[in-house]
């Protein structure tokens, strides 16, 4: 059975502990590999090293520097298909998914992140003909970076590339659900010529390998996607040792569909929005609402094209819903969908295990795209995050009406509009609660935008001029001009 390893000063290693973790394919519930254990010896060892790499990174020429994030971008191009594979099998997700879209965008954070660097710039200040002052950017030093388990090597990247890429040294968690991608990135670091201890991969779970990145004294800016409640605990424990954070949470996010909407863009992207990953996204749009006058038509039309979707084997390329990533995810999921019909739901489709699967995956935990009607807006199954193929739909009579709906949730990550009235769109995106707006599509990413959550959906931002203010200190000089 594959033995994942930690990536410590440039090298794979075995934990300390010497105990390992099961990592289970979700499509079949087998064991197939295994994941280290580590704990805080391990993350002190990753730290010494990042430690003692900053000041030679930290120096290394711009171009230096951009020349290595590409090279490394390159692997992940040169191994598509092999990283794809990798993340199927971990993660349950089709492989058509991870072949076009995530394992592409990994390098692609590597990219830009690459070509931003050399293309930054500081600002001057003429102060009063007496002094001129200007500001640099210096990198912080270590740099805690936490990923989630839905978006692997994707969400990874988006922390790892701008952190070493402006000049910080990491220590880096996967998931220890969907390690390896990671693991494999770190061979490709290697092949790179990534110099040793400027990224540092240490495997294991939350309670032992996170909590010792978060309070190690020595990382000095802490990244986290994941739970809210996870990200509570981050920010009670950090904030005391007056760490930099950014926390990237939980969305419970509204898809909004006005009358006047092309209403065939409107369920293809909502059909996208609601089953990506088979809903594990927090980007997700879980709540739909529809103004009544085409209420009947899009749910008529989005419940036939959600049963037309096929779940299946994820290593089957005509598969549009693969394997939620655990037993525990999968029982969750199924919880929330009785829920649904305790408050008072009608399940239109969907919310129960598939019924035709190959034998390979009889034993897997998949969940059949759901859709529910019927619910009120203040029912726990439209407040809650569930994290998977789980969408309710619900009508609504005015733009005020829906603003309130969409706003009333305790998250506010993302939300998406359609709609042919320019007026509307904005007036609408201004006032949703939220840290991004989808005008007439969903995911359509720009690195360049800041992006982050309001309310419980977190603090902080990250992506483009965002993530070099994270990942650096300003420092201002004054230098005094002699005028006669």
């Amino acid at each position: 059975m594959k033995q994942i390893q930690n990536y410590i000063g440039g090298e794979l290693r075995s934990p300390e502990s010497g105990h390992s973790l099961g990592n289970i394919d979700p499509a079949t519930g087998e064991t197939y590999s295994l994941v280290p254990d580590s704990d805080e010896r391990d993350v002190d060892k990753a730290v010494t090293a990042a430690t003692d790499a900053f000041s030679c990174w930290s120096t290394t020429p711009v171009d230096t520097r951009s020349q290595i994030l590409h090279k490394i971008a390159d692997a992940i191009d040169a191994n598509v298909d092999r990283l794809a594979h990798a993340e199927c099998v971990d993660s349950g997700k089709p492989l058509s998914l991870a072949r076009s879209l995530e394992i592409p965008r990994a390098a692609s954070n590597f990219r830009f992140f690459a070509s931003a660097i050399v293309q930054s710039k500081s600002e001057s200040h003429a102060t009063d003909n007496v002094a001129i002052n200007y500001t640099l950017r210096k990198p912080r030093g270590v740099a805690g970076l936490i990923s989630p388990w839905n978006l692997p090597l994707y969400l990874f990247t988006w922390k790892v590339a701008p952190a070493i890429a402006f000049g910080n040294t990491a220590v880096a968690k996967p998931s220890e659900i969907t390690p390896m991608t990671a693991y494999l990135f770190s061979q490709l670091c290697i092949e790179a010529g990534l110099p040793p201890g400027v990224l540092n991969v240490v495997h294991g779970t939350g309670a032992k390998a996170g909590a010792a990145i978060v309070s190690h004294p020595e990382t000095t800016t802490i990244s986290f996607t994941g739970g809210t409640v996870t990200g509570r605990e981050i920010a009670r424990v950090a904030a005391p040792m007056f760490k930099k954070i950014a926390l990237e949470l939980g969305g419970k996010n509204p898809n909004i569909i006005f009358a006047d909407a092309d209403l065939d863009e409107a369920i293809a992207g909502s059909l996208r929005s609601s089953f990506a990953n088979q809903g594990q996204v927090c980007l997700c749009g879980s709540r739909i609402f529809v103004e009544q006058p085409v209420y009947d038509e899009f749910l008529t039309r989005f419940v036939e094209a959600t049963k037309r979707l096929k779940v299946g084997d994820p290593l089957d390329e005509d598969t549009n819903q693969g394997a939620l990533v655990s037993h525990i995810q999968r029982d969750k999921v199924l919880s929330y969908i009785d829920l649904a019909q305790e408050e008072g739901g009608t399940i239109c489709c969907g919310g129960e295990l598939p019924e035709y699967l190959p034998v390979r995956c009889r034993k897997g935990f998949f969940v059949s795209p759901t859709v529910i009607t019927g619910l009120s807006v203040d029912a726990r199954v439209n407040q809650e995050e569930i994290f998977g193929p789980v969408v309710t739909v619900t009508p609504f009579d005015s733009e005020k009406q829906v603003i309130d709906y969409a706003n009333g949730v305790e998250y506010g990550l993302s939300a998406s509009v359609w709609t042919k009235d320019v007026g509307r769109a904005h007036r609408v995106a201004d006032r949703i609660e939220v840290g991004t707006v989808w005008i007439n599509c969903w995911l359509v990413r720009d690195l360049r935008v800041p992006f982050g959550g309001m309310k419980q959906s977190g603090v902080g931002r990250e992506g483009g001029e965002e993530a070099m203010r994270f990942f650096t200190e300003p420092k201002n000089v004054c230098i005094k001009i002699p005028y006669k």
